[in-house]
């Protein structure tokens, strides 16, 4: 029977110059005063063979740190090792505004991307992504804003994050510059994306797909269920982690590692954004090159999440 089997050589970024990892490392939780340590864990990314680092504006006060925080100890850290920035594709994120929530403006976008560039203290963000849709924006000033952004050299490439698949479409419509990216949440307990259309647009027009919380909200870790939890949430985590640790006993590696090899076994070729902060976890991510699934082996690890055969 035939495997699907995974690479961790490095690939195009949807239609843009980039190459990137095939994991992605995101910065949600990139907190904290120690600028060595943050060092440390861009380090252990860069060891674990992953070059994509994914960051946003509004990382920080789920930290309890202010707007901006996590790009702002990036920067701290491109200060410190400048040699670093060479080696990331760096992503970046805007148009969440506390209280409002959504900010699609012209003027906020072009105000959102010079404050980010003054926080990571660097010339260009690779890729800068809007973080949710503004639905009192008109997709072509939107557009209209991005390819400004583009041609002044601010950003390298476009992409959209928790956008569904109309609004994609509509932002790509009006754009000059190629829509490279979307960013939807998947993960086995996040299926959306397989149903609704997501990942099938993607394919059709050459988008990379970056997964967002590709171990469930942190559910899918290598630990024991999050106590608290509705039954039939815990019944169907009980069952998930099931299907997958059986299936890493087999290459000797853990539920997480499983799970972003499952997330990266898709032909749409997801990026997982392995959120982890420990160096230790950063670098059992790349085991998941280690495993292979048939597609019997995949579709079980499907129907153990939806809790029923497919039709």
């Amino acid at each position: 029977m035939s495997q699907i089997t995974l690479s961790p050589n490095r690939r195009p970024l949807g239609k843009s110059e980039f190459l990137v990892s095939p994991l992605a490392w995101g910065m949600w939780r990139f907190a904290g005063d120690d600028v060595a340590a943050a060092q440390a864990r861009c380090e252990a990314a860069l060891a674990a063979g992953i070059n994509f680092f994914d960051t946003a504006d509004i990382y920080g006060p789920d930290n309890d740190e202010p707007f901006g925080a996590s790009e702002a100890l990036l920067g701290r850290v491109f200060k410190a090792a400048p040699a670093l920035r060479a080696q990331i594709v760096l992503a970046s994120k805007g148009g969440i505004r506390m209280g409002v929530p959504y900010d699609s403006s012209p003027e906020y976008l072009v105000e959102a991307v010079d404050a980010s560039l003054s926080r990571l203290g660097v010339e260009r963000i690779d890729l800068w992504q809007i973080h949710r849709p503004d639905m009192l924006t008109h997709w072509a000033e939107v557009a209209a804003t991005l390819d400004g952004l583009v041609a002044a050299g601010k950003i390298g490439a476009v992409g959209v994050s928790n956008f569904t698949v109309a609004q994609s479409s509509a932002l790509k419509k009006h754009l000059k510059a190629p829509l490279v990216s979307t960013q939807p949440e998947f993960s086995p307990l996040a299926l959306a994306p397989l149903f609704d259309g997501t990942l099938d647009w993607a394919m059709k027009h050459g988008l990379a797909v970056l997964g967002w919380s590709p171990l469930g909200q942190g559910r899918l870790g290598d630990g024991d269920p999050r106590p608290g939890r509705r039954q039939a949430e815990d019944e169907r985590l009980i069952r998930v982690k099931a299907a997958l640790s059986a299936h890493g006993q087999k290459f000797g590696v853990g539920i997480a590692a499983t799970a972003y090899a499952w997330v990266l076994a898709h032909p749409a070729g997801i990026t997982p954004i392995v959120g982890s902060q420990n160096p230790a976890r950063i670098a059992e991510a790349a085991d998941a090159f280690n495993v292979s699934f048939t597609r019997a082996e995949w579709y079980a690890i499907l129907v153990a999440s939806l809790g029923e055969n497919l039709p």
